[in-house]
């Protein structure tokens, strides 16, 4: 089992930016895959960022893209999602999930094992 604790998400004005993390424990393995995911009031949970096992590969959706960047350190077993240039509809609770081996194109909910509780992130226009 692997056990995922995101960070405090928060209220931020529109343009802001906010770093989220993840840190993992339990049986984790560095050859994990991360990803990111948020669901809005009245949404299906959706894909945000992924991150392969080595770091080498990352993919976003294209809401996001350009803005939000994602990155993990190995050593402290932990993912971080970097928010930028925040707009009202980036508001969500933001998940963070893991998968044994994969790669970041794992995007659809159901390819992910392990979830985190979820932090909200508001973000003011």
């Amino acid at each position: 089992q692997v056990q995922l604790l995101e960070s405090e998400g928060g209220l931020v004005q529109a343009g802001g930016s906010l770093t989220l993390s993840c840190a993992a424990s339990g049986r984790t393995s560095s050859s994990h895959t991360m990803g990111w995911f948020r669901r809005a009031p009245g949404e299906k949970r959706e894909f945000v960022a992924a991150i392969s096992w080595s770091g080498r590969g990352t993919n976003y959706a294209d809401s996001v893209k350009g803005r939000f960047t994602i990155s993990r350190d190995n050593a402290k077993n932990t993912v971080y999602l970097q928010m930028n240039s925040l707009k009202p509809e980036d508001t969500a609770v933001y998940y963070c999930a893991a998968r044994p081996y994969g790669s970041s194109r794992e995007t659809k909910p159901n390819e992910y094992d392990y979830w985190g509780q979820g932090t909200q992130v508001t973000v003011s226009s």
